[in-house]
């Protein structure tokens, strides 16, 4: 479905102002899994679309979880002004899916799990929601996550931990229900301390996310470089900031133990043109410069360790960097 916005440069100091143009769409509620009914909400994912999929690195099963897909309210060429035509071509040639018609967006909105043996997961970021949802001003609501973490075989209660990468409200979606019941009751939620103290009082994520979780107890904020899960010396999923696209934006390495090791990138690339130049800047990074370093540095890290890279909005789930 497309959105039709006029972009206005005085409303980029706020990102949701610029994406608000959007009008919701889609209705639902919540899926069985999560204690409801699940009514029929299909016309923003793409037909045939895999849902799940996986990739392994030493202990860990690392699962690309499709929330949604759906047209970004910003053509492309709005979305990365600095962007070249040849940038653009070899854009294409690592994500044709995302060049949809008339110069629009195509994205995913993706979620990862991580499992260990045992069957106990992290689950990094949660999506776009549910109809109401605040991602619901521009996002394809409502998302499908509880309904594919069911079919990957994941219950509510085998998630111990949630990472939220940034608290953009295409990150945080499905944290909670529509009633701000959390949704995942046994998880300790990980957010960089510098990406709460970073929202306006009247962020949505502090309303949405940041407080019930508080009140909940559920709340876990951490500074820089955390080791989530894992042993000193042994295979670890461990958060690391990658500041720029917010202030504590973070992502999050599952190092299996040898060289196979993936990277959840969140948002230091949102499509595959900042993949194939790395320099393109994306309008809606609240500190173009800082993600700039952020995004090589990551890049870089990752091409010399052999990493493999879990992106939240290419239409690929795991590529190369």
């Amino acid at each position: 479905m497309t959105h039709h916005l006029v972009p206005s440069d005085a409303l980029i100091a706020t990102r949701r102002a610029v994406l608000r143009g959007a009008a919701a769409v889609g209705a639902g509620t919540l899926a069985a899994w999560a204690g409801g009914t699940r009514a029929a909400a299909a016309s923003h994912h793409r037909t045939g679309t895999v849902h799940v999929v996986s990739r392994h690195t030493g202990p860990y099963e690392v699962m690309a979880l499709l929330d949604a897909h759906g047209t970004f309210p910003l053509p492309r060429q709005e979305a990365f002004p600095d962007a070249t035509d040849a940038d653009w071509v070899r854009a294409e040639r690592l994500d044709p899916a995302a060049f949809g018609a008339d110069g629009t967006w195509e994205l995913d909105f993706r979620c990862y799990a991580v499992r260990r043996p045992g069957g106990r997961v992290t689950l990094v970021d949660t999506g776009i929601g549910a109809a109401g949802s605040p991602a619901s001003d521009w996002a394809p609501v409502p998302g499908r996550l509880p309904s594919v973490l069911q079919h990957a075989g994941i219950g509510r209660d085998d998630v111990d931990t949630v990472v939220l990468t940034h608290l953009h409200e295409d990150h945080f979606g499905w944290t909670v229900d529509p009633s701000g019941t959390p949704m995942f009751p046994g998880a300790r939620h990980v957010v960089q301390r510098a990406e709460i103290a970073a929202l306006d009082a009247d962020d949505s994520a502090m309303s949405y996310v940041v407080e019930p979780l508080r009140r909940a107890g559920l709340l876990h904020p951490v500074d820089g470089r955390t080791k989530v899960q894992g042993r000193p010396g042994c295979a670890a999923v461990t958060a690391v900031p990658t500041p720029g696209h917010t202030p504590g934006h973070q992502s999050v390495l599952v190092d299996g133990g040898g060289r196979d090791g993936i990277v959840i990138t969140g948002d230091v690339l949102v499509h595959a043109v900042q993949l194939a130049a790395p320099d393109v800047a994306y309008r809606l990074e609240d500190d173009r410069a800082t993600a700039r370093r952020t995004r090589w540095a990551l890049l870089s890290e990752a091409r010399t360790r052999h990493h493999v890279l879990a992106t939240a909005h290419l239409n690929r789930p795991f590529v190369s960097p």
